[in-house]
């Protein structure tokens, strides 16, 4: 990461941001997302966007962006209420002066070349070409991204898409830079990498900076200011970080903000007497979906057994083959090398290699859990993507209704279980995906970043579902860069290699 000499090219200036009784309602909903939001955000400000999950933050920054609405100002998207305005101007009319990083970077990844997909959003600016490619190659630098201009994004793992996103927020040099959970899929070193890059940036362009992170205490020091939504989409909080932190720590606490030193706790329950043997891997090599091999770890090829009643973690740097792996292990990728084979207790009549086991019978025996949201979506509602499973199963109607009550409610779901599932915040699609898997009740739990986008309530909410099924004799095996979860949990730990994607 090189944070040395200053842009080779020119600077937007900073912008202010001005919000008077604004709110906006989705589509659809009842209930406002956000509500008389009064706000001023002075050029150059860096604020730091806090609150529970689905609280509204995502939907703060692509109201500022100008992407949340109708261009014409009709309301087929929602409702708007109020004043908003980016440097004085309808942020819709102002988009070139603010560069948005998603949530989900998959949603942003648009070429199928590093090189030109840094480069779409300067493109559609005008920038001259000369320009141009100094501002991707800059871009890809400061993000830790030095790939060729030419390598594929399809090859990228689910991390590096994200600083992809951000390097082509950057290169467009934005005077407003809104970035939502920039390290959600970025591993731990990967996550100071960011943030020294966003400050690099920041201190170069002198760009106002609103940034949502659930991971407070890696951006306290470049934030100047907090401001924190409610649960109820009001605002709850605003002021210097640690003097918010320090007067209204308990209270932002109780309602689910990440605060220093007040962490949830989850407690351990005891687990099977005896761990039997379910899925074991042995001398698997693994390969990308475009069939190149991947090393698995230094030692590769790997020999590993997943165990009832224990947890398997899958740590390492980004494109390291976590999530390769992952999906090896659940019959959903081929082994380049090697076999995965379940034993007999899970294999129970079926197939005992996964990858030719029929859909039907994966459902009970290993659930996966994708690490984008979106890619396992079937249904129209949240209610029926949690049935989906038990309806396929032909579990009886009242079970399934039991089943599913009990899920919205302790995934806090409840009050959306007639939303559209694409139309929830990113930590609501996460905990959704994993009530989906975790409604067919399967014998092996395959996770990718289980816990990402959570608030401290709502990820404890997801541990103790997770860990209470591992209690009942369940094995679980999870790619994750959450080390408080892998801590919660009890996992062992198979630490992947840090080889390019």
């Amino acid at each position: 990461m090189n944070s040395g000499s200053g842009w080779r090219t020119p600077a937007a200036p900073a912008v202010g941001v001005r919000a008077h009784g604004w709110g906006w309602r989705h589509a659809g909903r009842r209930d406002w997302a956000l509500h008389d939001i009064d706000l001023a955000l002075e050029p150059g400000e860096r604020v730091l966007l806090l609150g529970p999950s689905g609280s509204g933050k995502s939907t703060m920054l692509a109201a500022l962006a100008g992407v949340l609405g109708d261009d014409d100002g009709s309301s087929d998207e929602g409702d708007s209420a109020g004043i908003l305005t980016v440097d004085g101007h309808d942020p819709r009319s102002a988009r070139g002066a603010a560069g948005l990083v998603l949530q989900d970077p998959d949603s942003q990844v648009i070429m199928s070349r590093v090189g030109d997909d840094v480069a779409f959003g300067c493109e559609n600016l005008g920038v001259p070409r000369d320009e141009l490619w100094i501002r991707v190659r800059e871009a890809l630098e400061l993000v830790g991204l030095e790939l060729p201009l030419d390598h594929p994004t399809e090859a990228l793992s689910g991390g590096q898409k994200q600083r992809l996103a951000l390097a082509g927020a950057l290169a467009m040099r934005p005077g407003l830079l809104l970035l939502d959970e920039p390290t959600a899929n970025v591993d731990p070193s990967g996550v100071l990498e960011v943030r020294d890059a966003v400050a690099a940036v920041l201190a170069r362009t002198g760009a106002t900076a609103v940034i949502v992170e659930h991971r407070v205490e890696s951006w306290l020091d470049l934030a100047d200011r907090i401001v924190v939504l409610g649960a109820d989409g009001t605002l709850m909080a605003d002021g210097e970080p640690r003097a918010v932190l320090a007067q209204r720590g308990a209270a932002l606490a109780a309602a689910g903000v990440w605060v220093p030193g007040r962490e949830s706790r989850i407690a351990r329950r005891r687990g099977p007497a005896e761990h039997p043997a379910l899925l074991r891997a042995e001398r698997l090599s693994l390969a990308r979906v475009a069939g190149r091999p991947l090393p698995v770890t230094a030692h590769s090829p790997l020999d590993t057994t997943v165990s009832a009643g224990e947890v398997l973690a899958l740590t390492g740097p980004n494109g390291s083959g976590k999530t390769t792996l992952a999906l090896t292990l659940g019959g959903l990728l081929a082994p380049f090398a090697g076999e995965v084979r379940a034993e007999p207790l899970l294999a129970a009549g079926a197939d005992p290699r996964p990858i030719r086991m029929r859909s039907r019978e994966l459902l009970t025996r290993i659930g996966t859990v994708f690490q984008t949201p979106e890619h396992q979506f079937l249904t129209s509602t949240v209610r029926d993507e949690l049935a989906l499973g038990p309806r396929t199963l032909h579990l009886a109607p009242a079970a399934i209704d039991e089943r599913v009550d009990e899920l919205l409610a302790r995934l806090g779901l409840h009050s959306l279980a007639g939303a559209n599932p694409f139309t929830l915040s990113g930590g609501q699609k996460r905990r959704l995906s994993v009530g989906a898997v975790l409604a067919t009740r399967p014998g092996v739990l395959v996770l990718d970043e289980p816990t990402f986008g959570q608030d401290a309530l709502t990820w404890a909410a997801v541990v103790e579902l997770i860990e209470e099924l591992r209690s009942g004799g369940a094995a679980v095996v999870a790619a994750t860069h959450d080390p408080r979860f892998a801590a919660a949990i009890g996992a062992h730990e198979l630490a992947m290699a840090g080889v390019a994607a």
